[in-house]
């Protein structure tokens, strides 16, 4: 690719689309369906569009390509205004992997503590002229269905929707995450699992309890009564500190990792050390999940990977909406095993467990 030859009147003028065409030696057209993200473009024809546009300097107009179009490749994410790791990690992915594909996001917040938080967000959203919008960790706002007359993305467990069409993103079928970290803790030898579930108007805290719950009663295990957290190490550490005076009590898995660490922090200050006496699984795979003491066993959801896949099945169905969508996408969780979890200790008669 030689000089790109970008003159006007003697001055610089800003490159178009018919000069990248020029460059890769390819139609406009076809640069149009690389920056759209549009189907039936070979991997090399991409490559060559995109290096083409990088040296020299294009970038395509938003607001030409939405009169063209019909189209503002802009989407809407309803997030939670909040700090923890999970929501706010899967915001970072998601924009991440909008700009990957040549979309910009428009965000708006739905406070938990807002019981009309999630329609307002929407209406805002809404009012932005967004193609489609993505609800991302969402709570509970109450019994009537979230009516939007676009698009919807869901990524996990959500509330009723009325749209034109609702894609959803779930965990892969067996390998759900609350089951698998419960079952490790069963297969293990402990004869039930505590659980410290995470406030119940977030429909993930939701899901990570059910599945735990079906996951024991599947087993024949006892169901103990769980103890609903606010995701905080602060509040695992108060339920922490109640569950270890119960002897009982060998194996806990907790909705997140922060409300595992506080967990830990009163097991240890019992005098119940982990794993030596009482197991403990967490969620979320936090940075510092390795490094705390024990180092957690915990489950890692690859938030990049649901962003991207997301996104893509997204884009996929809004390139060709008259199209049935394609078959949803799995999400796979993993779990990741480390030494705050081992066989429980033997100390009822009978028991020869080590």
């Amino acid at each position: 690719m030689g000089d790109t030859g970008l003159k006007r009147h003697g001055r610089d003028r800003r490159p178009g689309g018919n000069d990248v065409a020029r460059l890769a030696g390819v139609s406009q057209k076809t640069v149009s369906r690389v920056f759209n993200n549009e189907p039936n473009v070979t991997t090399d024809t991409r490559e060559r569009v995109l290096a083409a546009a990088q040296q020299l300097g294009y970038r395509p107009n938003g607001a030409a390509r939405a009169l063209l179009t019909g189209r503002t490749y802009r989407l809407g994410v309803v997030a939670l205004g909040t700090s923890h790791f999970g929501p706010s990690s899967l915001l970072v992915a998601l924009e991440r992997a909008a700009r990957s594909i040549n979309y910009a996001l428009s965000i708006a917040n739905s406070f938990e503590d807002d019981p009309s938080g999630l329609a307002e967000a929407v209406d805002n959203l809404l009012a932005q002229g967004v193609d489609a919008i993505i609800l991302s960790e969402p709570v509970d706002d109450g019994e009537e269905p979230l009516v939007v007359d676009v698009p919807v993305l869901t990524l996990g467990a959500a509330p009723v929707v009325h749209a034109p069409t609702v894609l959803s993103v779930r965990a892969a079928e067996g390998g759900d995450a609350a089951a698998a970290a419960t079952r490790h803790l069963l297969d293990l030898g402990h004869r039930t699992v505590h659980h410290i579930a995470g406030p119940q108007r977030w429909w993930a805290a939701r899901e990570r309890l059910e599945n735990w719950r079906h996951t024991l009663v599947a087993a024949g295990a006892d169901v103990p009564e769980a103890a609903e957290g606010d995701w905080t190490a602060a509040r695992g550490y108060e339920i922490g500190k109640v569950l270890a005076r119960d002897p009982g009590v060998t194996a806990i898995f907790a909705a997140n990792d922060e409300m595992a660490i506080g967990a830990i922090h009163a097991l240890h200050e019992a005098g119940r050390p982990v794993p030596g006496e009482v197991s403990v699984v967490g969620f979320d795979d936090i940075p510092v999940a390795a490094h705390v003491w024990p180092p957690l066993t915990t489950v890692s959801s690859d938030n990049a990977e649901l962003a991207s896949v997301g996104l893509n099945y997204l884009v996929d169905y809004l390139n060709q909406p008259d199209s049935p969508p394609a078959p949803p996408p799995k999400h796979v969780h993993n779990l990741v095993i480390r030494d705050s979890t081992a066989h429980p200790p033997a100390t009822e008669k009978g028991d020869t467990r080590a």
